[in-house]
C-alpha cells in the first residue's frame, strides 16, 4: 500500500487525497533522516525531532476527536446502551492520544538521557505506549466475534506468529547479546509482524480499526528498535531505522481513529493465502541465510520450530469437530452463521445473514437491484407491537413483490427486497412498496403510521456487504430528504452523505474554535458606482473541510438547532466592523442575513438593539435581510418582528424576491425598506425579462421601496438594471466579496463616501 494512500480518511470517497500536514511531516522526517545519515545531525536528535513532529500532529488530530460530541454520526443516541457505544470512539481517541504523546516523549527524551539510561528510558516508554495502545484498540472494537470465532482466529494466527518469531530469532545478531534479551526482542518483533499480517489480510483491512492496529504495530516496532540499541556510542546511525515506522505509525493511528468515526465502513473478504504462505517462506529464507553464513540452528531455534506443530494440529482437529457437530442431527446451530427458519405461512425470509447469502449466491455478473426499507413509525410502540408491524410490513412487501423479488426481514429495523428486474422496474417496485407500506397499521388495538424511506442499489460484481452498504446509504439519503421517497445509490450520493456527516460533526464547535469568518461585499449606487453599504457574508474555514459557504452551512445549522448561536456571532462581528468603519468617517450601511428561525425568536429585536448600543452604531446603519421564500410559512410573526425593527430605526430588506403572483401579493404586508432581486428578475438581456423587472420596480416605487439588483456578473446586466430603475447594485461585476482590510482599501478610492 503506498504511503500516501494510508492517510485517506474515507476509502470510499472518490478522489480522496492525503492531508497537507501529513505530507509535510513525512517530508520533514525524510530530510532529517537524510541529514542524520550524512552526518551533520546526530542520529538521536533526528529521532527526537521527527518523533516530536509526528506525535504533535497526531496528538492534535486525536485531541479534536476526543473533544467531539458523545453521539453517533447519524443522530443522538436514544438510550444508555447507545450512548455507551457512541462514546467508545471518543474514549479510544483519548487513550490513543495519550499513546502517541508517550511515544513522542520517549523519542524526545533519548538525546537528553545519558548513554547508560537510554535503554531503560526507551523500555519505559515502550511499556507505557503498549498499555495505552492496547486500551485504545480495545475501545475501537464495536462488536465482538463469538467464542468459536475468536478461537478460530487465535489458532490461525498462532502458527504464523511462531514462524515469524523464529524468523526474527534467526536473523537477529547474537554476538554479545544475552539469550533472554535476544528471545524477547524476537518475540516482540514476531508478534508485531503477525499483527501487521492480520491487519493487511483481514476482512476489515481498509477500515479505521485496521489502520489503527497497523499504526500501533509500527509505533511499537520503532520503540522496540530504540530499546534494543546498544547502551554506548555504538548506537550511531542504527537509531535512524526507527524513524520511518515511528512517524508513519503515529500518523496512521490518528488517521485510523478519524476513519472509525465515519458511518460507512467498507469490508472485503479476508485473504487467507498470505497468512498460510508468507510465514513459512520467511522461515525458509532465514534458514537459508543461516546456512550460507555457515551457522547451524541452535536449541532455541529447534524448540521454536517444534512449537509450530501444536497450533496446526489443534486447528485441524477443532475444524473437523465443528464441521461434524453442525452436520449431526439435533446439533445446535452456530449463532454467528445460523438463520432462524421462518414459519411456512408467513412469507418471511429472516436474518443480519440470509440476505447476504442470497446476494452472494446470485450469478456473476448479477442483474437486478437491492432495496433496503426503513419503516420509521411515527409513534413509539412497545417491542411486541413493533414485531407485529414488522410482520405486517413483510406481508405487504411480499404481496407487492409477488414473483419479482425475495423479501427479507431485517430484525426489526426494516426489510429488504432482492429484485431480479432491471433498474426502471426496480424503481417502480420501490414506489409501489412506498404506497403499500405507508398505509396505517392496525395492530394490538392501535393504529400506527409509517413514513418509509427506501434506498436502491443495482446488483453488480461487488461484495454482498458493499451492495448492502450502498443501498443503506441511499436509504439514509432518502430519510435525510424527508422520507416517503426512493433514492438511488451512486458515488456522488455517498460523497454527499459523508460530507454532510462531516459537517454535522465539526460545526457544533466552530464558534468556540474561532473558525468562523466574515467577508464583505460592497453595495454600489448604479448611477455613480460609489459604495453605499456592504453585506456581511458568513464563511466557515475548517482545517479539515476547507471553506464552507452559507448555502451548505445553514441547513446543517438548522438541523442541529445552532442557528441562533451562529446568528449571534455574525451580528456581533458585523456591528463591530461597522463601528470601526464609522470611526474612520464613513457612514455606510451593513446588511446582515438572518434566517426565519432567528427572526421569529422572541429575543431577536431586543438582542439586536443591545448589540447596536454596545458598539455605538446608529440603527439606520444596520439592514436586516430575510429570504423571501422562507417568509410565507410564518408570515404574521415575521411581519411583527420586522415592524419591531423598523420602529427602532433599523432598515429591513427582503432577499431573493421571486416576483411571483403570491410574492407580489404579500409584499404589501411586509414592513420592509429594500427589495433585493436576483438575476432571473434583474437580467435585461431580452424582451421577456424587461417587463418583469419593470413591474417589480413600479410596484416597489409605489410602496416606497428601494430596489437592489444582486448577483450582477456582467456589464450588460449592470446597465440593464440601471435602465430599469434599480438604484443600487451588487455583484462580481461591481465588487467581489473580500476581507475587511481589502474592502477598507477599496473604500479609500472613494474618500467622499458618506451615505
Amino acid at each position: 500500500m503506498p504511503v500516501a494512500s494510508v492517510f485517506r480518511t474515507v476509502p470510499s470517497r472518490a478522489g480522496a487525497r492525503p492531508l497537507l500536514p501529513e505530507i509535510c511531516v513525512l517530508a520533514v522526517a525524510a530530510v532529517l533522516v537524510a541529514l542524520g545519515a550524512a552526518g551533520p545531525v546526530p542520529a538521536l536528535a533526528v529521532v527526537a525531532l521527527a518523533g516530536a513532529a509526528a506525535s504533535t500532529l497526531a496528538g492534535v488530530r486525536l485531541s479534536r476527536l476526543t473533544l467531539g460530541p458523545d453521539s453517533p454520526a447519524g443522530g443522538a443516541p436514544a438510550g444508555r446502551l447507545a450512548r455507551r457505544r457512541a462514546a467508545r470512539p471518543r474514549r479510544a481517541a483519548a487513550l490513543l492520544h495519550a499513546a502517541v504523546v508517550t511515544a513522542g516523549l520517549t523519542a524526545a527524551v533519548l538525546p537528553l538521557a545519558s548513554a547508560g539510561y537510554r535503554p531503560a528510558a526507551a523500555s519505559a516508554g515502550l511499556a507505557g505506549t503498549t498499555a495505552l495502545l492496547g486500551g485504545g484498540l480495545f475501545y475501537l472494537h464495536r462488536s465482538r466475534p463469538s467464542v468459536r470465532g475468536q478461537l478460530h482466529r487465535l489458532l490461525d494466527l498462532a502458527a504464523s506468529g511462531v514462524c515469524l518469531v523464529l524468523t526474527a530469532w534467526l536473523l537477529l545478531p547474537y554476538a554479545g547479546v544475552p539469550v533472554p534479551v535476544r528471545l524477547a526482542v524476537a518475540a516482540a518483533l514476531g508478534l508485531l509482524a503477525v499483527d501487521a499480517l492480520a491487519v493487511l489480510t483481514g476482512a476489515g483491512r481498509e477500515g479505521g480499526t485496521a489502520r489503527c492496529r497497523g499504526g500501533s504495530a509500527l509505533t511499537l516496532f520503532a520503540l522496540v528498535l530504540l530499546a534494543a540499541l546498544p547502551a554506548g556510542p555504538a548506537a550511531g546511525r542504527a537509531a535512524l531505522l526507527a524513524v520511518p515506522p515511528l512517524v508513519v505509525g503515529v500518523l496512521l493511528v490518528a488517521a485510523g481513529v478519524r476513519q472509525v468515526t465515519q458511518p460507512v465502513p467498507t469490508r472485503r473478504a479476508p485473504m487467507d493465502w498470505p497468512r498460510a504462505v508468507l510465514p513459512p517462506v520467511a522461515v525458509a529464507l532465514a534458514v537459508i541465510h543461516q546456512l550460507q553464513a555457515g551457522l547451524l540452528p541452535d536449541r532455541t531455534a529447534v524448540l521454536l520450530a517444534l512449537a509450530v506443530v501444536p497450533p496446526l494440529v489443534v486447528r485441524q482437529l477443532f475444524g473437523n469437530a465443528a464441521a461434524t457437530s453442525t452436520n449431526e442431527p439435533g446439533a445446535a446451530p452456530d449463532p454467528a452463521s445460523a438463520v432462524a427458519p421462518a414459519p411456512a405461512d408467513s412469507g418471511r425470509s429472516v436474518g443480519r445473514a440470509g440476505l447476504l447469502r442470497a446476494l452472494a449466491a446470485r450469478p456473476e455478473p448479477a442483474c437486478g437491484a437491492l432495496l433496503v426499507v426503513d419503516l420509521h413509525l411515527t409513534e413509539l410502540p412497545g417491542r411486541l407491537v413493533r414485531d407485529d408491524v414488522a410482520a405486517e410490513a413483510v406481508r405487504r412487501a411480499r404481496a407487492v413483490a409477488a414473483h419479482d423479488g425475495e423479501v427479507f426481514d431485517l430484525a426489526g429495523t426494516g426489510l429488504a427486497v432482492v429484485s431480479g428486474s432491471g433498474p426502471v422496474l426496480a424503481y417502480a417496485l420501490g414506489t409501489r412498496l412506498l404506497t403499500a407500506l405507508s398505509r396505517p397499521y392496525e395492530v394490538s388495538g392501535a393504529v400506527l403510521r409509517s413514513r418509509p424511506s427506501i434506498g436502491l442499489a443495482e446488483l453488480g460484481r461487488g461484495q454482498p456487504d458493499d451492495l448492502f452498504r450502498q443501498a443503506d446509504l441511499a436509504r439514509r439519503r432518502a430519510a435525510q430528504l424527508g422520507r416517503d421517497r426512493v433514492e438511488w445509490y451512486d458515488a456522488y450520493l455517498e460523497e454527499q452523505l459523508v460530507r454532510r456527516l462531516d459537517l454535522e460533526r465539526e460545526l457544533p464547535g466552530a464558534v468556540a474554535r474561532g473558525e468562523l469568518d466574515l467577508v464583505y461585499q460592497p453595495v454600489l449606487g448604479l448611477a455613480d458606482r460609489a459604495p453605499v453599504g456592504t453585506e456581511a457574508l458568513l464563511r466557515w474555514r475548517n482545517p479539515l473541510l476547507g471553506t464552507v459557504f452559507p448555502a451548505e452551512l445553514l441547513p446543517v445549522a438548522e438541523d442541529l438547532d445552532i442557528v441562533g448561536e451562529l446568528g449571534t456571532w455574525v451580528l456581533d462581528r458585523a456591528c463591530r466592523q461597522l463601528a470601526a468603519w464609522t470611526v474612520g468617517g464613513r457612514r455606510l450601511w451593513m446588511a446582515v442575513n438572518v434566517t426565519t428561525r432567528e427572526l421569529t425568536s422572541p429575543d431577536f429585536v431586543p438582542r439586536t438593539a443591545a448589540v447596536l448600543e454596545a458598539y455605538g452604531v446608529g440603527p439606520d446603519q444596520l439592514v436586516v435581510e430575510v429570504a423571501e421564500p422562507k417568509v410565507a410559512a410564518e408570515l404574521p410573526t415575521v411581519v411583527a418582528r420586522l415592524a419591531g425593527l423598523r420602529s427602532m430605526g433599523i432598515r429591513t430588506a427582503l432577499d431573493d424576491f421571486r416576483a411571483e403572483h403570491a410574492s407580489l401579493a404579500q409584499l404589501r404586508r411586509l414592513p420592509i425598506d429594500l427589495l433585493k432581486v436576483g438575476p432571473e428578475v434583474a437580467m435585461a438581456g431580452g424582451d421577456p425579462h424587461r417587463p418583469l423587472l419593470d413591474v417589480v420596480v413600479t410596484v416597489a416605487e409605489r410602496l416606497g421601496l428601494e430596489v437592489v439588483a444582486e448577483e450582477l456578473e456582467s456589464a450588460h446586466q449592470v446597465s440593464g438594471a440601471h435602465r430599469a430603475g434599480c438604484r443600487y447594485g451588487q455583484g462580481f461585476e461591481l465588487a467581489r466579496p473580500a476581507t475587511a482590510e481589502r474592502v477598507e482599501a477599496y473604500f479609500e478610492e472613494f474618500p467622499s463616501t458618506s451615505r
